[in-house]
C-alpha cells in the first residue's frame, strides 16, 4: 500500500525559505510515476502547486511559484522534495503530497492524483 508523509512545515517571515520533505512507502519512486505538491488555504480550493514525472525527470509548475519554487526527488531516499524560497504571506496553506501511477497532468488537477498525504502546514507573515 502506497504511503506518503510530509514534513518540513513551519511559520516564516516572508522572504524566507523552507524545503518540505514527503517520504514515500510502498513503493519506488524510481519507477515512472507523477509525484506532486498541492496546497489548501482556508476557505479555498485545493491547488496544484508543482509535480515531477519520476521516469524522465520533467516538471510543472503553476505560474504562481515558478521561479521560486523547485521539485526534486532523491530516489536513494524514496523521497520528493519541494523547496520554496522568497516565501510571500499568499504561499500559506496545508501543503499536501500526491502520486499518480501516470503521466502528470499539466494543469496539475487534484483529481489525478488518487493518493495522498496527509499535510504540513506552511505559514508565511509578512
Amino acid at each position: 500500500q502506497v504511503q506518503l508523509m510530509e514534513s518540513g512545515g513551519g511559520s516564516v517571515q516572508a522572504g524566507e525559505s523552507l524545503k518540505l520533505s514527503c517520504a514515500v512507502s510502498g513503493y519506488t519512486i524510481r519507477r515512472s510515476y507523477c509525484m506532486g505538491w498541492f496546497r489548501q488555504a482556508p476557505g479555498k480550493e485545493r491547488e496544484g502547486v508543482a509535480a515531477i514525472y519520476t521516469g524522465s525527470g520533467s516538471t510543472y509548475y503553476t505560474d504562481s511559484v515558478k521561479g521560486r519554487f523547485t521539485v526534486s526527488r532523491d530516489n536513494a531516499k524514496n523521497t520528493l522534495y519541494l523547496q520554496m524560497y522568497s516565501l510571500k504571506p499568499e504561499d500559506t496553506a496545508m501543503y499536501y503530497c500526491a502520486a499518480a501511477r501516470a503521466y502528470c497532468d499539466p494543469a496539475l488537477r487534484a483529481v489525478s492524483f488518487p493518493v495522498w498525504g496527509q499535510g504540513t502546514q506552511v505559514t508565511v507573515s509578512s
